[in-house]
């Protein structure tokens, strides 16, 4: 029996497309203001914790976010491409009120959730639910069995965390549910021996202070 890997699952700070809730997958979109204030916060909050690696997905949201972690630990940020937000074709810079407008019949499977429905193709093509659900479990597996009982900051998206949070609770592909994933906020998992155990979920103390207007830290 291998030794559990604790990975500390974190959404990468906020960007303009999240501002505006548009669909981002594949589209490389950098953090916005906000979001690098975000990702400041979130690396003073763990420079304390004893990481032994520091993984991130290619997109620049999520490796300027993990770039912040790294400084206070002085170690590499590993990049996996298979870490990225699920690929939504030609969903990628729409909104909700766009893609029921111009692709009714997607936008209804996508509501009833069809794991098995793919999106129109657009700059790149789409994966399916099931086809992204497997190559997040496979590819936080195969982190879990490379870093085996360590303790791992991984830097991804709201995709990848809501795969992870899926397994731990035996939310089956397809079934209906969504929780809220914050910028930045720190969900925790024990991953070895076939399982995925939540452990904790949605830590975000480190945004409190950011509630404050931007304008408000130009005078420090």
């Amino acid at each position: 029996m291998s030794k559990l890997t604790e990975l500390l699952l974190i959404r990468h700070g906020q960007t303009a497309w999240n501002k505006m809730k548009r669909l981002q997958g594949h589209s490389d979109i950098p953090l916005n203001e906000k979001g690098m204030m975000q990702a400041v916060a979130l690396g003073e909050n763990l420079k304390h914790e004893s990481l032994d690696a520091i993984v991130s997905s290619d997109m620049m949201r999520a490796l300027k976010t993990a770039e912040e972690i790294a400084k206070w630990h002085r170690m590499p940020v590993k990049v996996y491409q298979n870490l990225r937000e699920r690929c939504y074709g030609a969903f990628e810079g729409m909104s909700h009120e766009e893609i029921a407008e111009h692709y009714p019949e997607s936008h209804a499977a996508w509501l009833a959730a069809d794991p098995d429905h793919l999106f129109p193709p657009g700059e790149r093509m789409a994966e399916s639910m099931r086809q992204f659900h497997h190559r997040a479990l496979d590819t936080l597996t195969h982190l879990a069995e490379e870093h085996a009982g360590k303790k791992v900051a991984v830097i991804a998206h709201f995709g990848i965390i809501e795969v992870a949070y899926r397994v731990a609770n035996g939310i089956a592909i397809g079934q209906g549910g969504r929780m809220p994933v914050l910028n930045t906020s720190i969900n925790r998992f024990a991953v070895g021996n076939g399982e995925i155990k939540l452990l904790a979920w949605g830590e975000a103390g480190h945004l409190e202070p950011l509630q404050k207007p931007l304008d408000y830290f130009k005078h420090f």
